[in-house]
């Protein structure tokens, strides 16, 4: 019956499917922006989406992020009931810090469930204007930054509650913390950023050593600097900038490096086994090769040459050509 998908039609649909090239994204400035303005737009209806769903969450969402506070002891938080009280509250301080503290949870929990929706978006807008091979290494590079931004935010959280312990408690037994649940919020979006964009780095290391902007050899010459220079980072991006955070960044950025350095010297040793020395190892069959005047031009094969060059330089070639000359009547000596 027609309209029905059999498996047969649905097959065939597949095979007849083309995956889309560079030659596919050549379209009208005009009609490129009216794609983007509709990407733009599903992107944004599925944000608006998601941030009613998790506005109507949102007290489950604020205990979540509570939490590492409440794991605090209760001498340490302030409470109308007494210290021996496990109440667990935030404050608020003006008249309009409790929506914008629900409307700030709901926005931030409504980008990251909607992520799906908004990168899916921006990867159709910029796939097709890529070569299949850079496609492949893009969508890589894309899921692997995301597990190590999740693997970072995840490892905040289960710091945050060590790192608050050791911050409130140099209040002693003569203060007692009154938090401002704003501050709080603030604090702890902090911390999940920056640590899941610091565990971004070693990615970034390993991608420059892929594509040939440095090796694994000079890098392990900067080691000593760059384990320095990676604690020294740790140190002034927390917001809180104590030893445990600093240490609780800085660990496991160095182990991420030298997983970066295993991954950039396994690749140095392919290239070097395929003998990818020269400038243009790696430029694709149908890109071009930079002209460079003053590089010297690569060795021609045994008897390849131009054939005005070989016939002028040998004997042979001069008697043939005078040969050639004196036969054809349509080139005569006037001299």
């Amino acid at each position: 019956m027609p309209g029905i998908p059999t498996p047969r039609r649905l097959f065939a649909s597949v095979n007849q499917r083309r995956t889309r090239t560079v030659e596919d994204s050549r379209m009208p400035l005009t009609e490129h922006l009216r794609e983007l303005r509709n990407r733009i737009a599903i992107a944004l209806l599925g944000f608006a989406i998601a941030a009613v769903v998790c506005f109507i969450l949102e007290p489950h969402i604020f205990n979540w992020l509570k939490a590492p506070y409440c794991d605090l002891p209760a001498s340490k938080r302030f409470s109308p009931d007494g210290a021996a009280s496990t109440d667990c509250t935030l404050y608020f301080f003006g008249i309009l810090d409790a929506f914008t503290i629900r409307l700030k949870i709901s926005m931030i929990a409504a980008a990251v469930v909607s992520s799906p929706v908004w990168l899916y978006q921006l990867w159709s807008f910029i796939t097709p204007g890529l070569h299949r091979h850079e496609r492949r290494w893009s969508l890589t590079f894309v899921g692997i930054s995301l597990i190590l931004f999740a693997t970072g935010a995840f490892f905040a959280y289960y710091t945050l509650s060590t790192g608050l312990s050791l911050l409130l408690g140099f209040g002693g037994n003569g203060l007692v913390s009154v938090l401002d649940g704003n501050k709080y919020l603030s604090y702890v979006q902090a911390m999940l950023l920056i640590f899941g964009l610091s565990f971004e780095v070693p990615l970034l290391v390993a991608m420059l050593n892929l594509a040939g902007v440095v090796t694994t050899a000079r890098l392990r010459s900067w080691r000593r600097a760059e384990i320095f220079l990676v604690f020294v980072f740790a140190a002034v991006v927390t917001p809180s900038q104590d030893p445990f955070t600093m240490l609780a960044l800085g660990l496991p950025m160095v182990v991420l490096y030298e997983v970066a350095l295993i991954i950039g010297w396994i690749n140095d040793r392919r290239r070097a086994r395929r003998g990818d020395d020269s400038p243009y190892a790696d430029l694709g069959d149908d890109e071009t090769s930079p002209l460079d005047l003053d590089e010297a031009p690569p060795p021609r094969a045994a008897g390849v040459g131009r054939p005005a060059e070989s016939a002028s330089s040998s004997p042979v070639g001069a008697g043939t050509g005078s040969a050639t000359l004196a036969g054809d009547p349509s080139h005569l000596d006037i001299t």
